[in-house]
């Protein structure tokens, strides 16, 4: 049905008359006339009858008046859902404890009227191909992993290094060190379950063992954050690397330790990727936001693959 036509025959029933009508709608009134017969045509019914005062809706024209009115006000409803601005900005940060969590909770906090949609996406591709598809606004990835060329309407923007602390429980040989060098790693286990081939994480850890000559075991199946703390305060023989920014809460009991690590320190590139035409308003207010984080790199040498420092 002709949205138009439509709006046509509301406005002529309101006004009483083609005229006035016409003059509402900023068109002649011929135009009118022909909207209102299409919609008559189309329906198989007469909508009005002329009389010397104007127009009058027919008994078929009172019915259908109220459906009409009804149609626009859907119609106005399912626009307004998709303008800029008018729906939640839609963001993929991964996994709800890591660094890009956090600081999209500092931009909810310094932004409060920015209404948000928090989604966690497995890889790079499942985010790219949302991006795409417009089901999402926006992700945090490591954008350069190996192999990957992103579309050309995709863009990017670098926002953090993220520097990585070795997490062991009270009994592994490294829980009391103020801190460890990346070589002094060598022949410990690590254990970061998840670490899947593919993945833009997996291409950073593989990259890391590479380097160094380190030990880092992805096998079993990944039951999350707080199962991993459990193993690892339970395990001497193990531990894992964790991002500064990363927020674990434990028990106290498994008395876990951050081990800052350094010469060099391992940092994780995190970046924002959106799609070039997106218009939403909030997404332009995050990448402000983003932008205007100070660079906190930490001191002395760091350390990322290649492909994240081209």
């Amino acid at each position: 049905m002709d949205l138009n036509a439509v709006r046509t025959f509301v406005a002529a029933a309101t006004a009483g008359s083609f005229q006035d009508a016409a003059a509402e709608l900023a068109v002649t009134q011929q135009a009118v006339s022909k909207r209102v017969a299409a919609l008559e045509q189309g329906l198989g019914v007469r909508m009005f009858h002329r009389t010397p005062r104007g127009a009058e809706l027919t008994i078929d024209g009172q019915a259908f008046l109220p459906h009409a009115r009804e149609l626009l006000r859907v119609a106005e409803r399912a626009a307004a859902s998709v303008r800029p601005g008018s729906r939640a900005l839609r963001v993929d940060v991964i996994a709800s404890r890591i660094a890009p969590s956090g600081l999209l909770r500092d931009f909810h906090r310094a932004r409060p009227d920015v209404e948000l949609d928090v989604v966690h996406l497995h890889t790079a591709d499942d985010a790219v191909a949302a991006l795409l598809a417009g089901t999402i606004d926006a992700s945090f990835r490591a954008v350069l992993a190996p192999g990957r060329e992103l579309p050309e309407e995709i863009a990017t923007a670098h926002v953090l290094d993220e520097p990585h602390d070795l997490l062991t429980g009270p009994g592994h040989a490294l829980a009391n060190a103020r801190s460890v060098t990346l070589a002094g790693l060598a022949g410990h286990r690590i254990w970061i379950p998840g670490s899947a081939p593919g993945t833009e994480w997996g291409a950073y850890y593989e990259d890391l063992c590479a380097a160094f000559g380190l030990t880092i075991e992805g096998t079993g199946p990944n039951f999350g954050s707080d199962a991993l703390l459990d193993v690892i305060a339970d395990t001497p023989g193990l531990a894992t690397l964790a991002g500064a920014r990363t927020r674990l809460v434990w028990p106290a009991g498994h008395d876990l330790r951050r081990v800052p690590v350094h010469d060099p320190v391992p940092v994780y590139p995190h970046s924002l990727i959106w799609h070039r035409d997106n218009p939403h308003p909030a997404l332009r207010a995050l990448r402000t936001h983003l932008a205007a984080i100070p660079d906190a790199r930490p001191e002395g040498p760091t350390w990322a693959p290649d492909w994240a420092r081209r």
